[in-house]
């Protein structure tokens, strides 16, 4: 097993909904991203996202297109972004962790190294927004071990539903809103639909995100699904430590605690 199948099964077991958080990898910077990557597990997160910047990234809002040009501007790389997990690793072996991002840069990297190069350092899964499942049978090829987790929306039919479920693992990502993140707020009535639609055709666990920004949302969310993932409101978080010149990781830990704390009391 995975250890993002291990660690969703240990949940389930007990009873509880995986708080998954994102954070920009390089963001504000390569050291305070660190801090705060070791810290998120301790604050409750059950997986970690990282996403890995990118100049046109299409599904994400203002707050993480923000993110990304702080990330940018402290150096960041594909291979730091590596280098973090395979730092991260030294410390944790059990968290999962989740890279997000686009095609572009992997392509510039070479899939077939970027593939070796993630698994080795300790990378569990990816999350490829640009790479629908009719193209990404390469990645898929080279990835082994990697689990390719695939994302659901609220446009999706049934038909569209089985080629999103072939060859997806890990759990499926369901979009709770329409448009990019950080944009609209989930509402879990529909988003309970949409869940049991998914569970009828897959056994995969099911995270949502997207529209999930407060600690209530959190609860709310989670109690119809099998985890809940917050991205744009963590992000802002560092924005505003930034302009108010707070300390940046105890603004961001304390506030994913809040939200792992309602999650998991769902």
């Amino acid at each position: 097993m995975s250890r993002i199948a291990i660690r969703f099964a240990a949940l389930k077991a007990a009873h509880k909904k995986a708080f998954i958080p994102f954070i920009t990898a390089g963001d504000p910077d390569l050291a305070t991203f660190a801090k705060i990557l070791a810290g998120l597990p301790k604050a409750g997160a059950d997986l970690i996202e990282i996403g890995m910047p990118f100049s046109d990234p299409m599904a994400d809002g203002p707050a993480i297109e923000k993110a990304n040009l702080r990330a940018f501007a402290g150096g960041i790389k594909l291979k730091k972004i590596i280098d973090a997990v395979r730092d991260f690793r030294a410390g944790d072996k059990d968290t999962p962790i989740i890279l997000m991002g686009y095609a572009n840069p992997l392509y510039a990297y070479g899939l077939d190294k970027f593939a070796k190069d993630a698994k080795d350092a300790g990378v569990d899964g990816l999350i490829i927004a640009d790479l629908p499942p009719e193209e990404d049978g390469q990645l898929r090829a080279m990835a082994g071990g990697l689990d390719i987790i695939r994302l659901v929306t609220p446009t999706t039919d049934a038909a569209r539903l089985k080629t999103i479920l072939n060859g997806a693992s890990g759990f499926l990502y369901y979009v709770s809103v329409t448009g990019i993140t950080g944009s609209k707020q989930a509402d879990a009535t529909p988003v309970q639909k949409a869940v049991a639609a998914i569970r009828a055709q897959s056994n995969l666990p099911v995270a949502v995100g997207f529209g999930i920004s407060t600690p209530e949302a959190a609860r709310a969310i989670a109690a119809v699904a099998d985890g809940v993932v917050v991205g744009s409101a963590i992000v802002n978080r560092i924005a505003v430590a930034l302009e108010q010149k707070t300390d940046i990781i105890h603004d961001v830990i304390g506030f994913v605690e809040t939200l792992a704390n309602a999650a998991h009391k769902s």
